[in-house]
């Protein structure tokens, strides 16, 4: 009888925990029962981060994480998809952001940025759920970047270091050197450079009066052009209107005598050359006769000597 009781206590406990979990599980879902909204976010990189994490409106829970997971043909982003509540105002405007809520690394996905008036975001993404854009917070952004930061110091670390050589420290120790002799110099030379200053301030002031005096003498002769090459510039123009009409006149004269000269050529020309040969002819018998009179006398103009008769004698 002990054995058989104790059986039915171990089911009557067995069947009291199935109940009860039965009416927990209910109670779960009416607790779940509230109508929610899918979102998809793409972060370069996620930390802190995993299925269940907590999902916030500024500051105020509306969520959670329901999947975490590298972006299909794209690893260089992160997909997570959030399940908010159905009244979360996600509007236009409203972006995500990785959310530090504890020093031992745990974070959250907090969302930003919904202004009254916009409409909600509704175009669905290539997972099937609209997409929030994401915002790299300060401390996110600084803690993605700190790796970049401290290689850099460490590259400047490194060029300090080369910088700070024994052998650069003496060359900048020659340098300074090489200054402090160069200032010295300087020292000795500043009457010198005194007076080379003078004589520029002197050469200066002479180059803008030769200037202003090549100034002058580009405005006279300006007006010399203007006043008197303008009027020689149109005497020198009419001379040539008129040198071109005496031109046309004496064309016109030229057509005009052209038969006369014409007909003087042809006729008149070879009587004149005959008429100069006729007084040559005359002027050379006239020479003829003047010799004569001068060797003979006038007898010697009526013609020749009468040759004596001659009369043979007799011979002794």
């Amino acid at each position: 009888m002990e054995t058989r009781s104790n059986y039915v206590m171990v089911g009557a406990v067995t069947v009291a925990l199935l109940v009860g979990t039965l009416l927990f599980i209910v109670w779960l879902a009416g607790l779940s029962g509230k109508s929610t909204k899918c979102y998809d976010i793409y972060f370069p990189a996620v930390g802190g981060i995993a299925k269940g994490s907590n999902v916030s409106f500024s500051g105020v829970p509306v969520g959670q994480v329901s999947k975490i997971s590298l972006l299909p043909n794209r690893p260089e982003f992160v997909w997570v998809r959030i399940e908010v509540d159905q009244q979360t105002p996600v509007l236009q405007g409203t972006t995500a952001e990785i959310h530090s809520i504890s020093l031992a690394g745990a974070n959250e996905i907090q969302l930003n940025g919904a202004e009254r008036g916009h409409p909600p975001i509704t175009q669905v993404g290539p997972q099937g759920c609209p997409v929030v854009p994401a915002s790299a917070s300060g401390l996110s952004a600084l803690l993605n970047s700190a790796p970049e930061l401290l290689a850099r110091i460490q590259r400047l670390t490194e060029r300090l270091t080369e910088l700070l050589s024994d052998k650069n420290q003496n060359a900048i120790a020659d340098i300074l050197e090489n200054i402090d002799a160069t200032t010295a110099v300087l020292r000795e030379r500043a009457p010198e450079m005194a007076d080379a200053i003078a004589d520029v301030r002197i050469a200066a002031r002479n180059a803008g009066i030769a200037a202003n005096n090549i100034a002058a003498l580009s405005a006279n002769t300006n007006r010399l052009v203007t006043d008197q090459g303008r009027p020689a510039v149109e005497n020198l123009n009419k001379a040539i209107v008129s040198a071109r009409q005496a031109a046309d006149n004496l064309n016109a004269m030229i057509s005009d005598a052209r038969p006369g000269v014409q007909n003087f050529s042809k006729s008149t020309l070879p009587e004149a050359n005959r008429l100069v040969r006729d007084l040559r002819d005359l002027s050379q018998s006239l020479e003829q006769v003047s010799d004569r009179i001068n060797r003979q006398g006038i007898g010697g103009a009526l013609g020749p000597q009468k040759l004596p008769d001659y009369k043979p004698g007799k011979r002794q």
